[in-house]
């Protein structure tokens, strides 16, 4: 099959206003989340790493809004848009952040690295990969409980180039599974950039050697997004098989927030700070007279208040004592 490009046209959309501004609500709640993580990483209060979506909300955000509540979602670590989406809650995203006892690994970790089984969000574990196959099972064990789930996966423009995305998303084409893949181009595997890691005309272009359809969208514009993932949940319900949706984008920041990223060309940066997806989303919403300057104020208030309790509400929370540690490692 071949692959498309596509570039959803930010004013014909047939969400209604209030999911628009849903839309605009969890990005703008994304972007506010990521800078208090940084924030808090630099006042030694995050410890190992701390890593954002700056750039990517669109994607995180357009996509996980294409689910339905019973779907399972098994996203990266720049997609805490698409947790927020799921219904993940703010004060369980800072209590993993800051590795508290309450949080939902115990204070194992700090990171993204955790699942919540009550929301269907799984992952992510470092090799980022190796969550496909993993994902592609959970399709398939859904397909065979009769669930009509879809299984939403994601992957980098790196990940994308080892073994277990060939094997994974093989079998998920030849056993038609309920699954689409999400390759996150943002320019950086860490520091490698696209042009050392493929020679294909684009990533979705891969997706001919499964017999699939394979989709490039502008991953900064959020409707362009959640049109091409819309489009692919519903042929993955309706047993038709995956799908591959290459969302182009940018990672603005470093890898982690113990990366500057001076490796990227600073004029590569400016472009792609032009699309920055909140603003241009913003944008439209004003020019089209469902947002004015009092309620973009007002949603602004409201966000940085909500991250500002959960955030104090967690750094109050206490830490894990030391015996928990050997809690669901050895057998008593």
């Amino acid at each position: 099959m071949n692959t498309t490009r596509t570039r959803a046209s930010l004013v014909k959309s047939d969400l209604s206003n209030a999911d628009l501004l849903k839309l605009l609500y969890f990005m703008r709640l994304t972007r506010e989340c990521d800078i208090a993580i940084v924030r808090l990483y630099q006042q030694g209060k995050i410890v190992g790493g701390a890593y954002t979506g700056r750039g990517n909300e669109a994607t995180a955000v357009g996509s996980a809004f294409a689910l339905a509540s019973n779907d399972y979602l098994f996203p990266m670590h720049r997609d805490l848009g698409a947790h927020l989406v799921k219904g993940q809650s703010l004060r369980a995203i800072f209590l993993q952040q800051l590795a508290r006892q309450n949080s939902l690994t115990g204070g194992r970790d700090g990171t993204g690295h955790y699942a919540d089984p009550a929301l269907r969000i799984y992952g992510n574990v470092s090799h980022l990969a190796a969550m496909i196959p993993v994902a592609v099972g959970v399709a398939l064990a859904s397909r065979l409980r009769h669930e009509g789930a879809v299984v939403m996966n994601f992957i980098g423009d790196g990940g994308s180039n080892v073994g277990e995305f060939h094997e994974g998303l093989n079998m998920a084409a030849v056993m038609k599974l309920p699954f689409v893949l999400i390759v996150e181009n943002n320019q950086y595997a860490y520091s490698t950039p696209v042009s050392k890691q493929f020679t294909a005309p684009c990533l979705a272009a891969r997706a001919q050697g499964y017999g699939i359809p394979g989709v490039t969208v502008d991953g900064t514009d959020v409707l362009a997004v959640y049109e091409a993932c819309r489009t692919a949940v519903d042929r993955a319900r309706k047993g038709l098989g995956p799908t591959l949706v290459e969302s182009v984008t940018m990672r603005m920041q470093g890898h982690s927030a113990a990366d500057d990223a001076a490796y990227v060309p600073p004029t590569l940066l400016e472009e792609w700070k032009r699309k920055d997806p909140l603003e241009q989303f913003e944008r439209h919403l004003i020019e089209s007279g469902i947002l004015d300057d009092g309620r973009r104020s007002s949603l602004g208030a409201e966000i940085v208040d909500a991250v500002e309790k959960a955030v104090e509400e967690a750094v109050a929370a206490p830490y894990p004592e030391g015996k928990e540690a050997e809690d669901g490692v050895f057998h008593p």
